[in-house]
């Protein structure tokens, strides 16, 4: 899945995965040394993270049904916990660095390829 910017039409993301399953949410990126074949994580449903047990830092995105910005989050370090964004509905997660300068809050993200 593609993400891309729509007020710059930048991409965000060239090859996202989506954790969507209790399972798969809850292991997340913990115990991996790096986005190894993919550029950044969904989590659907989310509205908060922790980063136990992940061994790099992220830039993050939690997003709301629209894929409206709620909240930004860069070079979120491990063994933190974020808030609870009651308007999010989904945490879009990058490695530190990579996400654009150019993102803001109430920006709409689109995910192709679902």
């Amino acid at each position: 899945m593609k993400i891309i910017h729509k007020r710059t039409g930048k991409i965000i993301a060239h090859d996202a995965r989506i954790a969507n399953t209790t399972l798969s949410r809850m292991k997340g990126l913990m115990f991996i040394d790096k986005m190894d074949g993919f550029d950044a994580l969904i989590l659907d449903p989310g509205n908060s993270i922790h980063n136990c047990f992940v061994r790099f830092s992220l830039d993050v995105i939690f997003v709301n049904n629209k894929y409206e910005v709620v909240k930004i989050i860069r070079d979120f370090k491990p063994w933190r916990f974020s808030w609870i964004y009651f308007r999010a509905t989904k945490v879009i997660e990058l490695q530190a660095g990579s996400l654009i300068k150019e993102i803001k809050e109430s920006d709409v993200v689109e995910v192709q390829g679902v």
